[in-house]
């Protein structure tokens, strides 16, 4: 559902500050206010409908006072998939296969082409970059080697040619000529790249990008650019005027302080505002063919003196005078129509136009309300915006209700909470084929008369309820921190999510079911960790929080709950159905996040010991079940840092606690962090890595048959004296050796049980040449595993029926199914 935080390899502050803002979005995304509760008439029993965001704070919409749609107000008829699915599951990535379910986080800078719109892209901003060939029904993550997502600029796909695509990476232009399978470094802009990658549509060595202070224009398919002088801003858009002559095209550039037009081919440019009341340009958007030009572009909404000013407007004669564009059923809304909207006053940060139909225009808005007119939705209009109507009704209470459910929906029954767009797109060459993504991709292919999901996929033989399952579409953008085989039926699989909770699977991770609303844990955003009754099915205790990353950038840079993430709530829950339905249990524990909970297998049915561990307050145990809690632990961590991270319990009794980092002001606290030791059931604590070089630890695996071998996985601080790496001791604490040093964040490292001396290295956060690894002498020398697809692992798990398979969990690709060895060349 976007995240200094998540370099993820992308590098430089400004794509930090990028996923800062981004991170901003995700929160006020999941925590904003939930809309109205459903109607209490009779609902028609299996209606697809709409998304959603993934959770709302306590007291959710059942709470929330606010006006009902009036019962004629049903969906006039199911959405459904406008075509047959010719494919069952998404593609395996150099023999990897993305299990779980997939959307769920944010994605950014969607493209579709013009040489065929079912060739689609988008990325993700924990890293990820994307390829639909089906139009959005399914996609491919394309490997982290070849190319990480830009959630600053769109990708160029060649109006021609459906196999030439170009990417940004900061001023690095890379290209691919075969469809997205291999990517080359082609060139540099000499500025970072902003806003979009375009071609001349008729003459696609002409090609334009913005860039960070402006412009630059190629001639060379890309090879060479040059600034376009006097273009002033961040880049956002251009249009290249299709009825000039194509050796002196007229073109036209638009930045975040105006739009410009050359005369000349790109070398001299001239500011073109008249009729616009400020250069604010949000949105800009042209199309064209032979016979005519039109010009879009969208300023901020405003009140003023009682009236709606600013939005969207069009220029006829190419941008010599611009006129307001507002006309029709548009929301031109001042006010908030209810407690529910994304803001006071109508706003349309994306405009859409395409060049076969240069009249018709799209525009992608931030509703004023919860209900029509007033709701986020696609307006499309055919005459240049003199007339609008909405395209897309998300929720099933909407009379004209189009929406396809996906699994948030069919877990509430079809209502919707109605996410703002992050990003919208149309194919310049098919106005009918839109594309509009948040932490779903919503899309049409017929106009707006029916949206499907190309975040996910009804499973086969399935009906839109509660509790149904679904197919992975390789639309995969969401952390994982666990994976689980239920250790008494095998083909129970689960995953313990970031943003979206918990899912379940029954048939050995090929369909997953998300948790339904009636089952939910109170703290919805994150589980961390299950621990599983080792006598009773089905038995399970959940660690969950509304604090999600810990304990990543996110929260050690300071970028969630304002550097005080010790205060969002969380808690242990119970479940008793496997995973059917949590209820929390905890008597005594704070509500703060819990991140890791273990279970004492010697301890008695029925009265069972745990141990807890709750983010910046310590450890906490029960005796009876997880019914009542008590903290415990003399000599664990510091006044100024309690972050208890992850609990281990070793099978010869020693229990062992992870403190992670805790920064303030960029400085790191030296005291408290670090790996403690306890004898007695938690009672007193030592610390073990006291004279390790690690500031920032990360996670720590225990080696099953000695308690002795301990790997732990730490990330640079940026201090000389705190390198970051992955170190072991072999006595029990008394001395730490780095063992392997393979980026700037390393975060485990995990024993494959049933291989002696094999063990994985997972690399989260930048990694840049390989994020997972494979020892096979215990962690004495490494070799990469390249065919992993994605950049920033955490976990590993192996399969424990099939000792050649592992399930890797990733800090924004959710799961990855594949081979437990090196591939064999």
């Amino acid at each position: 559902m976007a995240r200094e935080p998540k370099q993820k390899g992308m590098g430089g502050m400004i794509i930090a500050v990028v996923l800062v803002i981004a991170a901003g979005a995700v929160i006020g995304y999941l925590f904003k206010p939930a809309p109205p509760a459903p109607s209490t008439q009779e609902e028609p029993a299996a209606q697809p409908t709409v998304p959603e965001a993934v959770q709302e704070p306590a007291g959710g919409p059942e709470s929330a006072a606010a006006p009902e749609p009036a019962p004629e107000n049903k969906p006039e008829r199911p959405a459904v998939m406008p075509e047959p699915v010719p494919r069952t599951r998404a593609e395996k990535v150099k023999g990897w296969e993305p299990t779980g379910l997939s959307g769920g986080g944010s994605m950014f800078c969607p493209a579709i082409s013009a040489a065929d719109p079912m060739l689609m892209m988008t990325s993700c901003d924990m890293s990820g970059a994307y390829i639909s060939t089906d139009g959005g029904r399914f996609w491919k993550m394309i490997h982290h080697r070849q190319l990480q997502g830009n959630t600053r600029a769109k990708p160029g796909l060649h109006p021609k040619d459906t196999k030439i695509m170009y990417a940004a990476l900061g001023d690095l232009i890379k290209r691919s000529d075969d469809q997205g399978e291999t990517w080359q470094e082609w060139s540099r802009v000499g500025s970072r790249v902003y806003g979009e990658i375009m071609f001349d549509f008729d003459n696609p060595s002409l090609m334009l990008v913005g860039t960070q202070d402006g412009a630059a224009v190629s001639y060379d398919d890309g090879k060479t650019w040059k600034p376009c002088a006097g273009v002033k801003g961040e880049g956002k858009a251009f249009h290249v005027d299709r009825t000039s002559p194509v050796e002196q095209r007229v073109i036209f550039a638009a930045t975040n302080n105006g739009i410009w037009r050359s005369d000349d081919h790109g070398s001299t440019w001239a500011e073109k505002m008249n009729g616009l009341p400020s250069s604010e340009i949000v949105s800009f958007a042209g199309g064209s063919n032979p016979a005519m030009v039109m010009l879009y572009c969208s300023l901020p909404g405003k009140a003023v003196d009682g009236k709606f000013e600013g939005g969207i407007f069009r220029s006829k004669d190419r941008g010599e005078t611009w006129e307001w564009a507002m006309g029709g059923e548009i929301d031109k809304g001042i006010e908030k129509a209810d407690q529910y909207g994304d803001v006071d006053v109508a706003q349309f940060p994306f405009v859409m136009a395409n060049n076969v139909k240069p009249m018709t225009v799209l525009a992608a808005n931030l509703g004023t309300g919860f209900h029509p007119p007033h709701h986020p939705t696609i307006y499309r209009s055919d005459d240049a915006g003199d007339n609008w109507r909405a395209m897309l009704y998300m929720d099933q209470r909407f009379e004209k209700c189009n929406m396809e459910w996906d699994y948030m929906m069919a877990s509430r029954r079809g209502k919707s909470y109605q996410p703002r767009p992050w990003c919208a797109v149309t194919s310049p060459a098919n106005p009918d084929v839109v594309l509009r993504i948040t932490g779903q991709a919503y899309i049409t292919h017929d106009g707006g008369k029916t949206w499907f999901n190309g975040h996910t996929r009804l499973a086969e033989g399935q009906k839109y309820e509660p509790g149904c399952f679904w197919v992975n579409t390789g639309l995969v953008v969401t952390t994982t921190w666990n994976y689980y085989v239920d250790p008494f039926e095998h083909n129970r699989h689960y995953i313990c999510y970031t943003d979206i909770g918990f899912a379940r699977s029954l048939d050995a991770g090929n369909t997953w079911a998300w948790w339904e609303e009636t089952k939910w844990a109170p703290w919805r955003n994150t589980c961390y960790q299950l621990a599983f009754d080792p006598d009773t099915p089905g038995k399970i205790w959940g660690a969950f929080s509304d604090v999600h990353d810990i304990p990543n950038g996110n929260i050690v840079y300071g970028n969630h709950w304002n550097n005080n993430p010790e205060r969002g709530p969380g808690g242990v829950c119970i479940s008793t159905d496997s995973g059917d339905s949590w209820k929390p249990c905890g008597k005594g524990l704070p509500v703060a996040p819990v991140c890791s909970i273990v279970l004492d297998p010697k301890s008695p049915k029925g009265a069972r010991r745990l141990y807890a561990a709750v983010f910046g307050h310590g450890v906490y145990r029960t005796e009876d079940d997880g019914q009542t809690w008590k903290q415990i632990g003399s000599g664990l961590g510091h006044p100024s840092n309690t972050r208890i991270y992850k609990i281990v319990l070793h099978k010869d009794g020693t229990l062992y606690a992870l403190i992670t980092a805790r920064r303030v002001n960029r400085v790191y606290y030296k005291e408290g962090m670090g790996l403690y030791r306890s004898r007695d059931d938690g009672e007193t604590w030592e610390c073990i890595t006291s004279d390790a070089p690690i500031y920032w630890p990360k996670d720590f695996e225990v080696h099953p048959e000695d308690s002795n071998v301990i790997f732990l996985g730490a990330a640079a601080t940026g201090e000389p004296e705190s390198p970051g790496g992955l170190y072991r001791t072999k006595d029990g604490g008394a001395t730490w050796h780095q063992v392997a040093s393979k980026g700037r964040q390393h975060f485990g490292a995990y024993f494959h049980p049933k291989k002696p001396d094999w063990v994985y290295l997972t690399m989260c956060e930048g990694s840049v040449e390989c994020s997972l690894w494979l020892s096979k002498d215990g962690g004495d020398t490494w070799l990469p595993m390249n065919t992993f697809p994605f950049s920033n692992t955490q976990r590993v798990t192996v399969d424990p029926d099939d000792a050649n398979t592992i399930y890797v969990t990733t800090f924004g690709g959710s799961v990855y199914k594949g081979p437990a060895d090196l591939p064999r060349d």
